[in-house]
């Protein structure tokens, strides 16, 4: 498959059976409606995080696909880490979307099918500084505003399934009314 470079595509797609941090690389992942991506110990109507487990076993599963922009590893070697694919947990990786910028709610369209709804920004844990030391800061930090900014993607549901490989396009539809900001789920 080509696609042209500048516009919004897929880098990469991994999954993994395993609760681990990072996931392995996939030529292709499917993504279930109203489950996550087949074949990942994510997936599930309820939450499947086992941190989260823990507290509310019952709670609705908005985590099912995670996205990461991968402008973001520009921004982590810039900064000492070398981060690739897959290695910060993420089931797809992106090019030239705006991920973190997008509103609640948004609609990520991705290859010929699929669907995911934008529910928030990951939350992430102090397991990535089993990655590289330091890189947590670097990814999580308060502003100068005070304002806690999270940069390790977003969290998203499955509203229309669908074979997701490396190279597919991507658009965005945004939901009707007033934007409403990310917040971490």
């Amino acid at each position: 498959m080509t696609f042209d470079t500048d516009e919004p595509h897929v880098v990469a797609v991994a999954r993994d059976r395993a609760h681990r941090f990072s996931k392995p690389l996939a030529e292709e992942i499917v993504l279930v409606e109203g489950w996550g991506v087949e074949g990942d110990a994510h997936g599930g109507p309820t939450v499947q995080h086992l941190s989260r487990l823990r507290r509310d076993p019952e709670a609705a599963n908005l985590r099912q696909v995670h996205l990461i922009h991968s402008e973001l590893f520009d921004l982590a070697e810039h900064r000492g880490h070398a981060v690739a694919p897959g290695q910060l947990g993420e089931n797809i990786t992106t090019a030239g979307i705006d991920l973190l910028g997008l509103p609640r709610g948004a609609r990520v369209h991705l290859g010929a099918d699929a669907v995911v709804e934008i529910t928030g920004l990951r939350n992430p844990c102090t397991q990535i500084n089993g990655l590289s030391e330091g890189l947590m800061k670097e990814l999580v930090y308060v502003d100068d505003a005070g304002q806690t900014v999270r940069l390790a993607g977003v969290m998203s549901i499955v509203v229309r399934g669908g074979a997701v490989r490396p190279g597919d396009g991507i658009r965005v539809t945004l939901p009707e009314g007033a934007p409403e900001r990310l917040q971490a789920v």
